[in-house]
């Protein structure tokens, strides 16, 4: 049954985290189980990578393990579960709980000790070549990725970086209902559009219209619930911006409307209510506390919400999808080029996360986000890179075996396996990549610039998936048909970015060897040879489990 291989997913994961007691938060977003890990040492990372759930590990502000889109959602429950369960039973059985089950002793034996790391080839340098003329198989590439995202990490942790982290912390959330509500959307004006089901209609944009009109509240609950406020309080202030009767009030000589400002001023109520209600438990005596508090931060972060920042964030809002549309139409080709071109980067970099508010504005104003489908380009310029090493490596079978696990998940949107797995740790494929990336948003720029806007009506999901959600201001089968042109556009130049100029062609020759560190070259008379002295196998000339990509390795993800 599907509720037990989920169970049994998150069974395998508890033991390789560390158990429950190693556990201090537990969410998920899209595609990853995101943990708190309070002792990084017990954490089992190559254990944890040779799950076949699992498509690659990533560390940043929390532990994510990568499951995919679908598959998250139903191990957290049964994690959660789990994790809870472990703490209600004593301490004993909590430890044998977490304890690694032995997969060859019998029950009740001790676990065999780890074994010594088998020889194997040297890892990749910095520079993204062998250190020597061993094939480098995907135990070294994980290996050079992990070290590039931790100095990547520690580079990461400036404070405006941080902050951008938890503000994607506050719509991470959000993005379930976006998907649902924008689908719902999309059928509703589907069947609107051939005049089928009109009884059905209303009820549609019932569904996809009810959570975008309170989107503001979630967004202040979430809010304060991040930066250490009382999370109702936030949600209290920000649902002030989508009150009805905000149509009697005047700021600034204009009246108010309700939603004006939107996610952007709801964000804003919000870390001002966490602000003045510290305070207030501070000066406030303890008696008072239950009565005083919650009625000064309501009120006060109120008056200052109708009065100012709902007119302000609307001034903004207005200015981000004003800007957006304007860029797009006079220099979208241009605009696609960069945006998607730079994407890859950015999520390096950490301050994608910065572009999570500007989407969902242009969602509440627009319906749509244009820039979406522009960033989505980067990850087809990374599948075709994929692809081309995959070619380009035809005897290094644990590089391939790596990169065809995780090209499904590719597909779909989810890139980080082939990222930091593949096209990051070996250097120039990710530059390449990124010229993929870069034509893709360069074509649908262009069309966006010859008046066929293509937008996304949620956050999320790219590749394939985004499919179900793609919207514009043409008819529906154009704007698909642009997309998937643009897709493929940035598949095909990731691709033969890579094929031709992905590789020097000494790394080429170095990469490109079999299981046995043979150059590709010599294969026909290494094969001979082997043939020859089948019966004397040489120990020494044998590849350990590990280099090869079997269980253990990176190439099982």
């Amino acid at each position: 049954m599907p509720e037990d291989k989920n169970r049994a997913i998150a069974a395998a994961l508890l033991p390789l985290v560390g158990g429950a007691g190693n556990l201090t938060s537990i969410a998920h977003c899209m595609t990853r189980l995101r943990l708190g890990i309070q002792d990084r040492s017990l954490v089992q990372d190559e254990a944890l990578r040779a799950l076949p759930a699992v498509m690659g590990v990533v560390e940043d502000d929390t532990y994510q393990i990568v499951l995919g889109p679908g598959t998250v959602a139903r191990v957290t429950p049964e994690f959660e579960h789990l994790v809870a369960q472990s703490r209600d039973t004593p301490p004993a059985a909590e430890a044998a709980a977490a304890a690694p089950t032995p997969t060859t002793a019998p029950a009740g034996a001790p676990p065999a000790p780890t074994p010594a790391p088998a020889p194997g080839p040297t890892p990749l340098t910095t520079a993204g070549a062998p250190a020597s003329d061993a094939p480098a198989t995907a135990d070294d590439l994980a290996a050079q990725g992990a070290a590039l995202k931790a100095r990547q990490k520690s580079r990461n942790a400036t404070p405006v970086k941080l902050f951008l982290r938890r503000i994607a912390n506050i719509f991470v959330p959000l993005i379930p209902a976006l998907i649902g509500c924008g689908i719902i959307a999309g059928i509703n004006g589907l069947l609107t559009n051939l005049g089928q089901l009109p009884s059905v209609v209303p009820a549609l944009a019932a569904m996809a219209s009810g959570f975008m009109s309170l989107i503001a509240v979630f967004v202040g609950y979430n809010t304060a619930k991040e930066f250490g406020g009382t999370p109702i309080l936030g949600g209290a202030v920000a649902a002030v911006i989508v009150f009805p009767g905000v149509t009697h009030i005047t700021a600034f000589g204009q009246h108010l409307s309700p939603g004006q400002g939107g996610v952007l001023g709801a964000l804003a109520a919000a870390l001002l209510a966490v602000q003045v209600e510290k305070r207030c438990r501070k000066a406030v005596p303890e008696a008072l506390d239950v009565l005083l508090t919650p009625t000064v931060t309501v009120l006060v972060t109120g008056l200052v919400t109708l009065f100012g920042l709902m007119f302000v964030a609307g001034e903004a809002a207005t200015a981000i999808g004003t800007g957006a549309n304007w860029l797009l139409a006079h220099g979208g080709a241009f605009a696609g080029l960069v945006l998607g071109g730079l994407f890859l980067p950015l999520v390096m970099l950490g301050l994608h996360q910065a572009l999570i508010p500007l989407h969902t504005t242009l969602i509440e104003q627009q319906g749509y986000t244009v820039l979406l489908p522009i960033l989505a380009m980067a990850g087809a310029g990374q599948v075709g890179a994929a692809i081309a090493v995959y070619l380009r490596l035809p005897h290094n079978r644990s590089i391939r075996r790596t990169i065809k696990s995780a090209l499904p998940a590719g597909f779909l949107g989810v890139g980080e396996p082939l990222i930091y797995g593949v096209s990051l740790p070996l250097g120039r494929p990710f530059i390449t990549a990124c010229l993929g990336g870069a034509a893709g948003g360069a074509f649908v720029g262009l069309f966006n610039q010859l008046g066929d806007a293509v937008g996304s009506t949620a956050i999320g999901p790219s590749g394939w998936a985004l499919f179900p959600l793609v919207k514009g201001n043409q008819p529906l089968a154009t704007t698909l048909v642009v997309y998937a042109l643009g897709l493929a556009v940035g598949y095909l130049v990731g691709f033969l970015a890579t094929y031709f100029f992905g590789f020097s062609k000494q790394l080429r020759t170095e990469l490109n060897a079999d299981p046995d560190g043979t150059p590709a070259t010599a294969t026909a008379t290494a094969t001979a040879t082997a043939a020859a002295a089948a019966a004397a196998p040489d120990p020494t000339t044998t590849s350990s489990p590990t280099a090869l990509g079997a269980p253990g390795g990176a190439g099982t993800h």
